[in-house]
């Protein structure tokens, strides 16, 4: 039996969320396996390498969107997925709008990002 769960998230680019990753301190692997319970595993697009035996991973769908994948019991040994999820959602959300607002010519302008906790 699997202990793995897929996720639909709006991530649809995957360099910023190797960015993301990479800011928060997070390893990244593409193409890898994702660890779960008693040495199971389930192959990923991308997966980010976290201490301990579990990691969280992201497949891409067809729509270009990307689930995450993981063994969130295992995860939560460790971390605290919650903040840990919310951590990574907050960082490309962040990183997507500032990418898109330096694509649009807005290098310029003065732009403040205000996150709430």
């Amino acid at each position: 039996m699997s202990h793995f769960s897929t996720l639909r998230t709006k991530i649809s680019d995957v360099e910023i969320l190797k960015a993301s990753l990479r800011d928060l301190g997070i390893t990244t692997k593409t193409e890898a396996d994702v660890r779960g319970y008693n040495g199971q595993r389930v192959r990923a697009d991308l997966v980010a390498v976290l201490d301990g035996e579990y990691d969280l991973g992201w497949s891409c769908n067809s729509d270009g969107t990307y689930d995450l994948i993981a063994d969130l019991w295992g995860v939560a040994k460790k971390h605290n997925q919650t903040e840990l999820i919310n951590a990574i959602n907050q960082k490309y959300a962040v990183n997507k709008t500032l990418t898109e607002v330096k694509q649009r010519g807005l290098q310029g302008a003065n732009v403040k990002l205000v996150l709430q906790k």
